[in-house]
């Protein structure tokens, strides 16, 4: 067999014979993947199942920022920040591979921006404290200009510098998988939960489907934590009576679009944020693996689609905001990829009115079944809010004590020093591990290429191998991001990533479903 095979088989068979697991995480996301790695760190014997990929839904759709939050500052949530800026620090040195600093720019066309958004950075910085990154700086037009090629010279006043993080949020999600994995937990993508097991009102464990083979178990735990995300209400909803009358919705699920440009719309390795735009949302302007970013939205959301689109006046407002900072506008047939994340806000007494209004703060749920359920907060606080699950956990008698901060300082794998994030991709995202990588056939054989970077058929085995690629999407969205950076690039290598990953796999794969994806994140409303 090929090692990607033996491993999946092997991790299902643990999954499947063992029947006291301590805790089994239901979600594969940031908070999931942080509870189950935070909980094997422990101790503890841990499974995770995850329907789709690791990472599929919200927490590969960020906008790669790692930060404390300057929006949450002048709301006046100083906690929620002062949080989020201690756990940037521990992220960064993490994994410093795929989370770096990212210094910002923030340009002033009024006479006052530069010295009320400065004062403001100054106690974004007094709050880090010794974790700061850099000291903000009050910048003339001419550096604003220096730091930022390409933004509107016209009516500038001069700007502010400070300093955020950035990261590969889907990567950063497959190394918490493989850290886990490297802790005892066993963590298995593709295999959904489809079941609670309760026993006199009270839930004591999962059944679960492996999406491969249609193959079934049931795992007792002492804990099932839900953090499916934005779809955390529907285990929720396994967890009642069939005559109990449906639960009020935890989530209001709010929009989030990106669009993907080329680099020469904004040189340099400076991102560019606008605090309060013409309808008092904030645009970013993030250099982010060769290309640049432009975001984001915050739209209310009915639906839960896996592949949610845009709304025109969405895609219309950035294009337009952007226009406004940029000396070189970008238009719709510049875009080279769009992409739509949803984010689980926490409703107030089942009221969802405005998403900005609504908690980005976390949420954790112990229902009168034992049932565990966590959502809301962000990318950055993840490793907190593990830490919140696992001590509401041991508070209810769940499980036994032990002390929290085991994930203060773990190291993910492959952690290493790493290249900056705003260059194309290549084998600097793979940290230590990239002598593996290089020493796998096909290292030398580039199916894209992008300066000296890209993407080879060793990384696409590595991701079989390794990572715990199972699909075509899973290598050309979330191994490799190249979806995100060029959707019609990723397209065309459908074919060759599908001839590749079968080899590994020992099956055959048909990318067709992959470039009808493909199609759609080029496509603009």
């Amino acid at each position: 067999m090929k090692p990607a095979n033996e491993d999946r088989a092997r991790r299902w068979a643990r999954l499947a014979e063992r029947r006291d697991w301590d805790l089994v995480v239901v979600g594969g996301g940031a908070t999931g993947l942080g509870v189950a790695l935070d909980a094997a760190a422990r101790g503890f014997s841990v499974a995770l199942v995850e329907s789709h990929d690791f990472a599929q839904g919200t927490s590969s759709r960020a906008t790669k920022l790692v930060h404390g939050g300057v929006r949450y500052l002048a709301q006046g949530n100083v906690h929620l920040v002062r949080e989020a800026l201690h756990e940037r620090a521990a992220m960064l040195a993490n994994a410093p591979h795929v989370a770096q600093p990212l210094p910002f720019v923030m340009p002033g066309y009024h006479w006052w921006e530069r010295g009320f958004y400065g004062t403001g950075l100054k106690l974004y910085d007094a709050l880090a404290g010794a974790r700061g990154l850099g000291a903000t700086e009050w910048l003339g037009s001419a550096r604003v200009q220096a730091l930022l090629p390409g933004v509107q010279p016209r009516g500038l006043w001069g700007g502010v510098k400070y300093w955020d993080g950035q990261f590969d949020d889907a990567r950063y999600a497959v190394l918490l998988a493989r850290t886990a994995a490297a802790r005892g937990a066993v963590v298995l993508n593709h295999c959904a939960a489809t079941a609670l097991l309760r026993r006199d009102g009270r839930v004591h464990g999962v059944v679960v489907r492996d999406a491969e083979t249609g193959a079934e178990a049931t795992l007792s735990a002492r804990c099932v934590v839900n953090a499916a995300g934005v779809w955390v209400d529907t285990l929720r909803d396994l967890d009642r009576d069939d005559q109990a009358p449906a639960r009020a919705p935890l989530v209001a699920p709010s929009q989030g679009v990106h669009l993907v440009v080329d680099r020469r719309f904004l040189p340099g390795t400076h991102a560019l944020l606008v605090p309060k735009t013409a309808d008092g949302r904030v645009l970013f302007a993030v250099p982010w693996l060769g290309k640049t970013i432009l975001g984001t939205t915050d739209t209310p959301r009915e639906d839960l689609a896996r592949e949610p689109q845009p709304f025109p006046a969405e895609v219309d407002f950035i294009l337009r905001e952007s226009a406004r900072y940029l000396q070189q506008a970008p238009r719709r047939e510049d875009v080279r990829s769009v992409w739509v994340g949803l984010r689980p806000l926490v409703r107030h007494d089942g009221e969802a009115g405005d998403t900005k209004a609504l908690s980005r703060e976390h949420t954790v749920l112990v229902a009168a079944s034992g049932l565990v359920t966590v959502t809301g907060g962000k990318w950055t606080t993840y490793r907190a809010m593990a830490e919140d699950v696992l001590d509401r956990c041991m508070a209810q008698g769940l499980l036994p004590r032990r002390p929290a901060g085991a994930t203060a300082r773990l190291q993910l794998v492959g952690a290493a020093p790493g290249r900056s994030l705003a260059a194309p991709p290549g084998e600097h995202l793979y940290g230590s591990e990239a002598a593996t990588l290089r020493a796998l056939p096909g290292a030398e054989r580039w199916l894209w290429r992008d300066g000296d970077g890209g993407l080879s058929e060793a990384m696409v085995r590595f991701a079989a191998r390794h990572e715990a690629a199972r699909t075509v999407e899973d290598v050309l969205a979330r191994r490799s991001r190249l979806l995100f950076l060029d959707a019609a690039e990723a397209g065309r290598l459908a074919g060759a990533v599908a001839a590749i990953l079968g080899d590994e796999l020992e099956r055959e794969l048909d990318p067709a479903p992959f470039e009808a994806l493909a199609a759609r994140y080029t496509r603009l409303p």
